[in-house]
């Protein structure tokens, strides 16, 4: 019994070796290509650090693929969210500031298009709406997170409208995705699930204790411009979400929109 916990402290040390070496990557060699050389680089090192991780990532790859920019959307459940979609399709991410004091993974977000969200105050609400104004407005791809939090992947909680306001100032489309965690079994797994108390290492563990998970990965929607109002935009696309995690194994509930005065995480 006690080569398990083993194992997967030595899976542990993989991960962050692997880590370093994604510092290295961007330090190094970020800067000696274009767009599509830094992509290609973050796909195939999202890819193995889920190898690392015991995570597959199943998705109906002919309709990923087709999108080449505009806005992701999708449910939030983990960190682990962030690699999977950079998997499929590498991204910039709006993320709240604190994860940009997270060790070394913070370093990897600062210096990889990610747009932080700033508390406090409407200007710094706009800051952030003008930093994603520039990713949208120069082609690149960028994921938000609407939930704000993560859950437990049980419940999908209510979608904030502001952040979708980018997506209609740019005049790009909308990609709603809907990402779920399942065991070997085929049954949903809250092993990902980075909620509550628990530490970016307790989550990393009981994902390597867990072992054989699959994340699921589906275009439940896509919107052209010319798009709605924020509101009624984030309200297809929570619909979207909860539908296609319905039909991937079940949510217990989906809580309905609510009302949005600035962008908050």
């Amino acid at each position: 019994m006690r080569s398990f916990p083993l194992l997967a402290g030595l899976r542990l040390l993989l991960v962050a070796l692997h880590l370093i070496y994604g510092a290295v990557l961007v330090a190094l060699l970020f800067r000696l290509g274009g767009v599509p050389w830094r992509q290609r680089l973050k796909r195939i090192w999202s890819r193995q650090l889920l190898v690392l991780l015991g995570i597959q990532v199943e998705s109906d790859e002919s309709d990923v693929f087709r999108i080449d920019s505009g806005l992701l959307v999708g449910n939030h459940i983990s960190f682990i969210d962030i690699f999977v979609i950079n998997a499929l399709l590498p991204s910039g991410f709006v993320a709240k500031s604190e994860v940009a004091q997270w060790p070394l993974i913070g370093w990897l977000c600062r210096h990889n298009n990610t747009v932080f969200i700033e508390r406090g105050s409407r200007k710094a609400a706009h800051r952030t709406h003008l930093h994603m104004l520039a990713a949208l407005d120069a082609s690149q791809r960028l994921a938000i997170f609407p939930e704000g939090t993560s859950s437990a992947g049980d419940t999908l909680l209510p979608f904030h409208a502001a952040l979708f306001q980018s997506a209609i100032d740019a005049a790009v489309p909308v990609h709603v995705i809907a990402l779920s965690y399942h065991d070997a079994s085929g049954a949903r797994s809250t092993a990902p699930a980075y909620i509550d108390d628990i530490t970016l290492l307790g989550c990393l563990m009981t994902v390597l204790k867990a072992g054989g998970l699959t994340a699921r990965v589906t275009l439940a929607a896509s919107f052209a411009p010319p798009l709605p109002d924020r509101r009624h935009l984030a309200h297809r696309a929570h619909q979207a979400v909860a539908a296609a995690l319905q039909r991937n194994g079940g949510i217990a509930a989906a809580q309905p929109l609510r009302n949005e005065a600035a962008i908050r995480t």
